[in-house]
């Protein structure tokens, strides 16, 4: 892992970027690394414009709040258009496949994977979309263990639905290729 990440999660109110981003900072913490995590919302509580952030570090974090990130995940097209823009320049950019990568943002620094989809057709409850993210994330950026994944997750989702979120988790590390993750160790 490099030395800090800044990440920001995006989409709309009920898609769990917020969950995504705690479970994220979660394992950080289970791993033995520094983390914080914050969130902002619009005033609806579905469907409004939701950000999650986290920042994860080897060393201490002396402030938290993300300034350029390393990572994003967008979920919707106004999430991925308003955030594309403030990128570092090495920048990972995670896009659903129904999103269309925003202008100005170089192809070759993004991640199209059919997140919401998978969620859909392949766990079978559109609700896993965010773990199916998470899943998604960690096999790119090589976080941190699967183990230590499956925990931050189990921290954070009602009993009984741990089988879903697992299979949640693998479909989604299934979408990133080795060489898309290749590429993202090289960027960040």
């Amino acid at each position: 892992m490099s030395k800090r990440y800044e990440m920001r999660f995006a989409g709309s109110g009920g898609q769990g970027v917020i969950l995504a981003s705690v479970i994220i900072a979660e394992a950080a913490v289970i791993a033995g690394l520094n983390a914080v995590q914050s969130q902002a919302y619009g005033p609806e509580a579905r469907g409004g414009v939701s950000k999650a952030e986290t920042i994860i570090s080897r060393d201490k974090i002396w402030y938290s709040k993300v300034t350029r990130p390393s990572f994003l995940l967008a979920l919707t097209q106004a999430s991925a258009d308003k955030y594309a823009k403030e990128l570092a320049e090495d920048a990972v950019v995670m896009l659903d496949e129904s999103l269309a990568i925003p202008a100005g943002l170089d192809p070759s620094r993004v991640i199209v994977v059919p997140v919401l989809r998978t969620a859909k057709e392949k766990v079978g409850k559109a609700f896993t979309a965010n773990i199916v993210a998470v899943g998604a994330i960690n096999r790119a950026l090589r976080l941190f263990s699967d183990e230590d994944l499956l925990e931050g997750v189990r921290r954070h989702i009602p009993a009984g639905t741990e089988d879903i979120n697992r299979k949640a988790l693998a479909e989604g590390a299934a979408l990133i290729t080795d060489a898309q993750a290749a590429a993202c160790a090289r960027r960040i």
